[in-house]
């Protein structure tokens, strides 16, 4: 397990291909040839880390419920905090390393829908809730994408314009707040 916390956090701060096995067994307290006692490739290693973070993002989203649905408000105000835009170690893995998931084999690719998905039925709920007779399942799939983008360039401004990253997490948060309530049209 101390491998897959390790490649978690590194992959997350510094993606997969940021990465080497050397970094990941030192960060995990093991030597390099511990790594693949336990894992075929690095391949392997990186689908096991990511389904670790999202397994812990999930439990993040569900920490605080509603008649049995995440409060899906606490988790926005986390996901688009300044502290989780600068902490890419610990937060979204889907947020992490959304751009680079691509680049990755098929196995990466679908785990990472898997988790995308997860997120969205989520939200989903939530919408269909508010907003009976909408394609709800649509409107948390946006829901996902805005929230995921609006963190990633977020991000990326933070260091040459913070004020407006920070401006950005707000407006993203506000629309998502717009999305999840307005009456379909």
């Amino acid at each position: 397990m101390a491998l897959i916390k390790a490649a978690s956090k590194l992959f997350r701060e510094r993606g997969i291909d940021g990465v080497g096995v050397a970094e990941i067994s030192k960060e995990a307290g093991l030597t390099h040839g511990a790594l693949y006692a336990h894992f075929k490739s690095k391949e392997e290693l990186a689908l096991e880390a990511l389904s670790y973070g999202l397994e812990q993002a999930n439990a993040r989203m569900y920490a605080s419920t509603r008649d049995g649905m995440p409060d899906l408000g606490a988790f926005l105000d986390h996901f688009l905090a300044v502290e989780g835009r600068d902490d890419y170690g610990s937060r979204c893995p889907i947020a992490a390393s959304a751009s680079e998931i691509g680049r990755q084999d098929k196995a990466i690719s679908a785990r990472f829908a898997e988790g995308y998905m997860v997120l969205a039925r989520a939200f989903e709920r939530h919408i269909a809730a508010n907003q009976p007779g909408s394609d709800a399942l649509a409107r948390g799939m946006v829901a996902v994408a805005a929230m995921v983008g609006g963190l990633a360039v977020a991000r990326g401004a933070a260091k040459g314009n913070p004020a407006m990253s920070e401006q950005l997490l707000k407006a993203t948060r506000q629309l998502l707040d717009e999305l999840m309530l307005a009456a379909p049209k």
